[in-house]
């Protein structure tokens, strides 16, 4: 038994019941012989050795290496008499159990704040040297490397932004981050609501986007406040872009500095069928997970500052990184940042050229499969493939199961309807081929009835009424309030004191600081019902909920 848990823009839970090792190779292999004596591998050739990104060992001899891990690699190299932490002094105490899996290497550069190494707060060497790369690279005017996530970024962006008691426009699906981060600062949320689809059950971008902020920020000047900045995620987690160009002009035509959450979209702007990133779109501040799509180490991310909004302080930004990361940051993530952008710098006119050609062969091989959807929409990143499966019957949860089982096909994300899939610069033709004979499986498996019904009916999942949304308490207030739990039936007229998300969709119906009305638990209920997890919930049957104390 295992979970599938990704938490984001996220919001997203799928459980399942089959351990993810268990592969059935004569499956596999069964499926693509198949493929290939019906013709259906025209476009795609079985290539067991191909990959994206060739190993780049040749070009070490000839180019210098990236700053940081130039700088990592010479100072591992060193015999040193090491009195200094951390405890596994270079690996010479590491854990055999770990070094059996992963070896000596990473434990011999897992080193400290070394002079040599520099200083993540204070950079001078080869961490500034790195970072202004970085920026160069991506357009921004100064960048910072993160070893907390995106979660770190966004956190930074709306305490740099927002003083305690201003207020924040945010689109509702907002990272849990977002909420965090009003919990620290005492900020005070304007919700946008985002588009949603009830067919794909999942949000979209706010769109018509200029249409959407800009009604709330004519709601706040009636009530007299003006929003200390705007917060929109572009792309979400299914891949869906808003029109960030058109926010940012609304922003600085109303002088209100412009945050984007694209954790999910640091490889925009390098390819020419990729979507323009938010930077070159007249963000100011952007938040990107560099180990999502690129290529550098899980939970290191970067914070972009475009350094065109004035009201804008670059000091506080940095005072708030210095309260926000750790005082001990790893030189592993870090370097890994550093790598990432040297190989995105080395071919940044070419490197998702592999990528994108088996995304696009992926989705016309997927378009032939009968009772198959595929989401398309002109504003999507064409490397993020959401494949519907209602018309088979089936939820998204079961279908991903039995891919997973038999033909080794490990989603992203998984949901009532669809399973979403992240192509990057590893992807291989033999995954892709493994991906559309497990589509073909389950279309001539699970497929109409003779009597030309689907064999399981799925409901539309009914559409949350969000606007009659009422805050009591602000985030931060709700999260010091004093709580107690009340029986679900008696807690309509309360103010909620959890975050409460079902997925799907993934947009959250209450907030902590929220009146729980009637309409908000009978949706709760019915996505529950429907086989959707709701996250935040101290009580995940539901049955009863937190609510804040009025007392």
């Amino acid at each position: 038994m295992s979970w599938s848990l990704s938490i984001g823009n996220y919001w997203s839970f799928g459980f399942t019941t089959t351990p993810r090792a268990c592969i059935s190779q004569e499956n596999i292999h069964v499926a693509l012989e198949k493929q290939e004596q019906t013709g259906h591998c025209k476009i795609l050739k079985l290539d067991k050795t191909d990959s994206i990104v060739k190993s780049d060992s040749h070009k070490l001899k000839n180019h210098k290496l990236p700053p940081l891990v130039n700088a990592l690699k010479a100072s591992a190299e060193q015999n040193a008499a090491s009195f200094h932490f951390p405890g596994h002094n270079r690996g010479q105490a590491a854990p055999s159990s770990l070094t059996h899996l992963i070896g000596l290497k990473p434990f011999q550069h897992d080193l400290p704040e070394l002079p040599e190494l520099d200083n993540l707060f204070c950079p001078e060497g080869p961490i500034l040297e790195a970072q202004k790369r970085a920026a160069e690279l991506f357009g921004a005017s100064e960048t910072w490397f993160l070893v907390g996530g995106s979660t770190c970024g966004v956190q930074t962006a709306i305490m740099a932004t927002c003083l305690p008691g201003d207020t924040l426009v945010l689109p509702r699906n907002c990272h849990i981050s977002a909420v965090s981060a009003m919990v620290l600062s005492g900020v005070v949320p304007k919700y946008v609501i985002p588009e949603y689809d009830p067919i794909w059950d999942i949000p979209g971008g706010i769109t018509p986007s200029q249409a959407s902020v800009e009604e709330a920020i004519n709601e706040l000047e009636m009530e007299g406040r003006k929003p200390a900045a705007i917060l929109v995620i572009s792309p979400s987690y299914h891949g869906i872009c808003s029109d960030i160009a058109a926010i940012s002009k609304l922003c600085h035509n109303n002088n209100i500095p412009l945050i984007v959450d694209e954790a999910h979209g640091a490889h925009f702007g390098f390819h020419r069928h990729l979507p323009s990133s938010a930077l070159a779109q007249g963000a100011d501040l952007v938040i990107q997970s560099t180990h999502k799509v690129l290529s550098s180490l899980t939970q290191s991310s970067m914070l972009h500052f475009s350094g065109n909004n004035s009201i804008i302080d670059r000091d506080r930004i940095c005072s708030c990184l210095q309260t926000l990361q750790s005082s001990s940051p790893s030189y592993l993530l870090l370097s890994s940042l550093d790598a990432a952008t040297a190989q995105l710098s080395d071919n940044r006119d070419t490197i998702f050229n592999k990528a994108i050609e088996l995304a696009f062969e992926a989705k016309n091989l997927i378009n032939k499969i009968p009772t198959i959807s595929l989401l398309n929409l002109h504003t999507i990143d064409p490397l993020r493939v959401t494949i519907g499966v209602w018309r088979l019957g089936l939820y998204g949860f079961e279908a991903d199961d039995i891919i997973c089982r038999d033909f080794g096909v490990v989603s992203e994300l998984v949901g009532t309807r669809s399973i979403t899939l992240a192509f990057n610069l590893g992807t291989k033709r033999e995954h892709v081929l493994r991906l559309v004979a497990g589509l073909k499986y389950l279309s001539e498996t699970f497929s109409l009835t003779s009597d030309g019904s689907v064999s399981r009916a799925i409901d539309v999942t009914k559409l949350a009424v969000f606007n009659d949304v009422k805050i009591i308490l602000s985030p931060r207030e709700a999260f010091f309030a004093r709580k107690r739990k009340v029986n679900i039936k008696e807690s309509v007229g309360e103010v909620c004191g959890e975050l409460i998300c079902p997925y799907p969709p993934g947009i959250p119906v209450l907030f902590p600081g929220e009146v729980i009305t009637e309409k908000a638990l009978e949706y709760l209920l019915h996505v529950k019902s429907k086989g959707a997890t709701v996250s935040g919930a101290a009580d995940r049957m539901l049955s009863s909920l937190v609510v804040c104390d009025a007392s």
